[in-house]
């Protein structure tokens, strides 16, 4: 028994002077993650972890994929001073000359071809386009194309090896998906904020002609315009287009295209310079009580004919005014952008089947559409 006890009371003895060695030499052995600085501060550091997974809820994985595909663009273009060819202004200020305007905005590399997508409103005008990559590589851009009715432009670089982004299913987005929103705001450099879709659908803002737009909570600033509108699987789903402020800032309420609008508008511009719509000549309003018992239509639902240009398409089908159009080519029409939207989707020189309510009669009319002119002096 005394041999035990003497085995026992050596062993403490030792870990007992290991300690005292340790806690002198090294005390931040006995502290877990504790380091002292230069300076002699200790400070408590997290193990290194090399390799882990990103943090339940990180998007990182989605950011990494996507941003390098998302350019920051800037824009010059030379502008004269509205009273510069007048005398007397000439007189007591002399010439001004032409001034630089710049402009700041963003873009989504969408083709290896080196192709990149954007809103119109960031290059209208522009007389020089610099596109800088996340590498900091920089490119003068070609407009290849613009659709103002969109608000969507096509540019085009000649650069090797570009990043290019993943498109998504815009129309399997529902409300509550979590998104990105990559792209320079306020030209600080390319940013990542995150929100979720608000609402789908979006029109009647009065923002653009066609208007279809994804609503999300994700911040869009000045100069995120252009830039990319992400799922949480690094897809593209959007090009951030515009937003609701009375500040100036962001409020919450963006509004994106969806890439399925993107890429209608894409594949229009590089193949024919243009997107073709369809058309048909009419003047449409949105049914009301009053404008029923005008016409003397009995009709709760549809876009009413007020309108119907002489000699155009809906006109040589058999189109009135009074009309209230049901349906285009079998898709339910409620209000005047959703007619709208339809009728641009028609192939020009098809006939197509519209439903349409005249009295209390029900009618289908094959009415070959024509191609939408570009200006705005138009019927839709």
């Amino acid at each position: 028994m005394k041999r035990y006890w003497l085995l026992f009371s050596q062993a403490v003895t030792v870990l007992v002077a290991a300690y005292f060695v340790v806690a002198t030499l090294q005390p931040s052995w006995l502290r877990g993650g504790m380091t002292t600085t230069p300076a002699g501060i200790s400070l408590i550091e997290a193990p290194a972890t090399p390799g882990a997974q990103p943090a339940a809820g990180s998007f990182s994985a989605a950011a990494r994929k996507a941003a390098p595909a998302v350019v920051s663009i800037n824009t010059s273009k030379a502008v004269r001073h509205p009273r510069s060819n007048d005398p007397w202004f000439q007189f007591f200020f002399g010439d001004q000359g032409t001034q630089a305007q710049m402009g700041l905005g963003s873009g989504v590399i969408i083709s290896p071809d080196g192709y990149i997508l954007t809103n119109n409103h960031v290059v209208e005008g522009a007389d020089e386009i610099e596109v800088t990559l996340t590498d900091s590589r920089r490119a003068s851009a070609t407009v290849i194309g613009t659709d103002p009715e969109t608000d969507l432009a096509v540019l085009k670089v000649e650069l090797d090896k570009l990043p290019v982004i993943v498109l998504g299913d815009s129309d399997q987005a529902a409300v509550g998906d979590q998104v990105l929103a990559i792209g320079n705001p306020f030209g600080v450099g390319q940013t990542v904020t995150s929100g979720i879709v608000s609402a789908l659908g979006r029109s009647q803002l009065g923002i653009n002609t066609f208007e279809n737009f994804i609503q999300t909570d994700a911040a869009i600033n000045p100069g995120n315009s252009g830039g990319a509108l992400v799922d949480v699987n690094g897809n593209l789903m959007g090009i951030n287009t515009a937003i609701y402020s009375r500040s100036g800032g962001s409020m919450g309420i963006g509004f994106a295209i969806p890439v399925s609008t993107a890429k209608l508008v894409l594949d229009g511009i590089v193949r024919d310079g243009q997107v073709t719509r369809g058309w048909i000549g009419v003047e449409p309003g949105e049914l009301s009580p009053e404008l029923a018992q005008t016409f003397g239509v009995h009709a709760t639902e549809g876009v009413i004919i007020t309108g119907v240009l002489q000699a155009g398409p809906a006109a040589q089908a058999g189109m009135r005014p009074g009309d209230v159009i049901l349906s285009v080519a079998g898709k339910a029409i409620r209000n005047v952008p959703q007619l709208l939207t339809a009728v641009a989707a028609l192939k020009p020189g098809e006939a197509s089947p519209f439903e349409v309510q005249r009295g209390d009669t029900r009618l289908e009319i094959a009415v070959t559409a024509g191609t939408r002119p570009r200006q705005q002096q138009r019927r839709r």
